[in-house]
């Protein structure tokens, strides 16, 4: 009897296994896509807040890599993972922040009506991957870390739009580079947030 239990049971963990597989590869398609998208218009559009963001989704993909990676193996390997995740998130900090310096000292007014567009349409994207991690239940450290980037993300892009608005208004990047700064911040709370839940107990 006790043999059908713990067949039952790894049963039951192998298809929890296979469906977060499932779940993370398709938020890393999905923020690879966003990433890509993201930096071409935000080069055309000259946008830092764009480009900001793309690097963000391209952070987020690294990190449902590592995820992917770390599903169902040991309780160390995904808490070196969620590390890995908080890391990366204040390294892209420190990058966007040196990019809107860099643009600050002399840089062309960005395309207003591309950020909004590029922006809502990340949304919408952000709002599938929310329905999709929603989906897992537990306190699994590298779910908590995707939750905690896509909460970011949405975050950013309902600020793109209104920074759009506000280059369309008074036709000026500053608008542009503050929000610049804004992402950098959040990317770096995101980042500490993920090494606090990784370092307190469950």
């Amino acid at each position: 009897m006790s043999d059908g239990r713990a067949d039952e049971s790894t049963q039951a963990l192998d298809a929890r296994n296979a469906q977060n597989r499932t779940i993370l590869t398709a938020v890393l398609v999905i923020n690879l896509v966003q990433s890509a998208a993201g930096a071409g218009i935000g080069l055309w559009a000259s946008s830092t807040a764009l480009i900001g963001a793309a690097l963000d989704n391209l952070a987020d993909a690294s990190v449902y890599a590592v995820s992917l990676y770390a599903v169902g193996r040991a309780a160390s390997v995904k808490i070196r993972a969620a590390k890995l995740s908080g890391f990366l998130l204040i390294g892209l900090a420190v990058m966007l922040l040196v990019e809107v310096v860099r643009r600050f000292a002399g840089g062309e007014e960005p395309v207003g009506a591309a950020m909004m567009a590029m922006a809502a349409v990340n949304a919408v994207l952000n709002l599938v991957c929310l329905k999709l991690l929603n989906k897992h239940r537990g306190n699994d450290v590298n779910f908590k870390a995707s939750a905690i980037f896509t909460s970011n993300d949405s975050i950013v892009n309902a600020s793109i739009v209104l920074s759009g608005a506000l280059v369309l208004w008074l036709g000026s990047n500053i608008p542009d580079l503050i929000l610049g700064v804004g992402v950098a911040l959040i990317a770096a709370k995101g980042g500490r947030e993920i090494l606090q839940s990784v370092a307190k107990p469950e």
